[in-house]
């Protein structure tokens, strides 16, 4: 025995313990699924159903609706088109706007009682 070794334990080798398991697949794969679906459920499909409501809002566009555009010009439809929509500002004056432009529809008689 040497005089040291009291002083200094010697090291001894531990036995090495199990090594950690890898991941299986299933767990590997499962947090990209959750987050792709929580996008899905929380970004996308709400904008998937605005589309959807402003589509549906341009198809029932009619003459004489009273309409704001994205600009913010408040005016009424005088003529609808394939792709672009006549409305007019003012007496005699008219604008040809594109009908994505339309932002919003106005119950009848906003614009007259402003």
């Amino acid at each position: 025995m040497n005089p040291l070794d009291v002083l200094i334990p010697a090291a001894h080798a531990q036995a090495a313990g199990a090594a950690p398991a890898a991941p299986s697949m299933m767990s590997t794969l499962l947090f990209p699924v959750i987050l792709i679906a929580i996008m899905y459920f929380l970004m996308i499909r709400p904008q998937m159903k605005r589309q959807k409501e402003h589509r549906a809002m341009l198809e029932k566009l009619a003459k004489g609706d009273e309409v704001i555009t994205n600009g913010g010009i408040a005016a009424t439809v005088v003529n609808i088109g394939e792709s672009f929509i006549t409305v007019e500002v003012a007496d005699g004056v008219q604008l040809r706007v594109q009908k994505g432009a339309i932002a919003n529809v106005l119950p009848k008689g906003t614009l007259k009682s402003a």
